[in-house]
């Protein structure tokens, strides 16, 4: 049995992310402006949760009778999904949504809403993949399984060589697998991969477990009764489809493209390469930071080395921010990794994925 041992960076005097704080910080006192969420995201969350209730009420309870349009509003409730992912369920998990901790809980719970558990995505996404990002057997996020190689250290198979071809169809198949697979299995091995869960409370049991039967009942036993198995099958696919490829590929942009890099901690000291700060710059990278609509549709989620460099600081804040960490990058000689648009990011994922699937 092999004992997990967690990798660790170099201490440098003075830290990149001292002086990235301190910089970033002036900026908040010179505004007079808090870093957390503002009126903005508030109606923002406010719009996506009303719609997504409305949405999933007319589709349910008042069937459309143009299939087109049924299956055009199972691609919007797809989208509503993935979008309270990014916009109030992922600020409130990191504690940026508000200055209020109630209120960063209930935007957090709102992954309940999604059928996912809280303290699952806690683990896997703020303690290892912000803290270890690209580091192959850390990082949830790139452990795709056999069918997808996603760090040059994974083992190559065969049929990796066609992965940039088939890749867009395992990406939608993400939200079905983690609500109804990846979920259950961390759970019962009490692993997220090699790493041992923290010990879970009595009441995150229970959570777990409530969250799970009410998503059962709410996006599968009320629909069949009310639509009918076959309407209920097409419609639940259409929407998972479709959340879990705006899901995966919003993410993957941001880590597994041509320029970032996966860092391997030495073997004997277990110790990265890079300090924190440079550690997250050289693994992340931007897209179409300059495209308002999708900034706003995927919660400021373009705008990746910001995030990692500071996660506590809500998304809205992140195209004014931006500015300081490129010029702290380019003063410190860092590649500051960015795309102009989503089609560049996509192109250089695609580009990603065939290096990784030759042998």
């Amino acid at each position: 049995m092999t004992t997990f041992v967690t990798p660790k960076f170099p201490h440098v005097n003075p830290p990149l992310h001292l002086v990235l704080k301190q910089r970033v910080q002036a900026y908040f006192d010179e505004k007079g402006i808090n870093a957390t969420g503002n009126p903005t995201l508030f109606s923002k969350a406010i719009i996506m949760i009303i719609a997504l209730v409305a949405v999933y009420t007319h589709l349910v309870f008042f069937m459309p009778s143009n299939g087109y349009i049924a299956i055009a509003e199972c691609l919007i409730l797809g989208g509503l999904v993935a979008a309270i992912g990014f916009n109030v369920m992922h600020d409130g998990s990191h504690g940026s949504f508000s200055t209020n901790k109630l209120l960063n809980r209930v935007a957090a719970s709102s992954i309940s809403l999604l059928g996912a558990n809280h303290f699952l995505w806690n683990m896997k996404h703020n303690m290892l993949h912000h803290s270890f990002t690209n580091i192959d057997g850390v990082d949830d996020d790139i452990e795709v399984g056999a069918l997808m190689r996603m760090a040059p250290t994974q083992k190559h198979y065969k049929a990796h060589k066609f992965q940039h071809v088939y890749f867009w169809v395992l990406y939608s198949l993400l939200y079905v697998f983690w609500i109804f697979f990846t979920d259950y299995k961390k759970y019962f091995t009490q692993k997220i991969g090699d790493v041992p869960l923290k010990k879970m409370a009595i009441k995150d049991h229970i959570e777990f477990w409530v969250v799970k039967i009410y998503h059962i009942g709410a996006f599968i036993v009320v629909p069949v009764i009310m639509v009918g198995w076959a309407n209920w099958l097409i419609g639940f696919f259409v929407m998972s489809l479709f959340a879990g490829f705006i899901l995966s590929i919003v993410f993957q942009l941001a880590h597994t493209v041509e320029h970032t890099e996966f860092p391997v901690a030495d073997v004997d000291t277990h110790q990265l390469p890079d300090e924190f700060a440079k550690h997250q710059i050289k693994t992340t990278a931007n897209f179409a930071t300059r495209n308002k609509l999708i900034s706003w549709l995927v919660g400021g989620l373009n705008f990746q080395i910001e995030h990692h460099l500071f996660p506590k600081i809500s998304h809205v804040h992140y195209p004014a921010i931006s500015d300081i960490v490129r010029n702290v990058c380019k003063e410190y000689q860092l590649q500051y990794i960015e795309y102009p648009t989503m089609i560049k990011a996509v192109g250089a994922h695609v580009r990603f994925l065939k290096e990784m699937g030759r042998a």
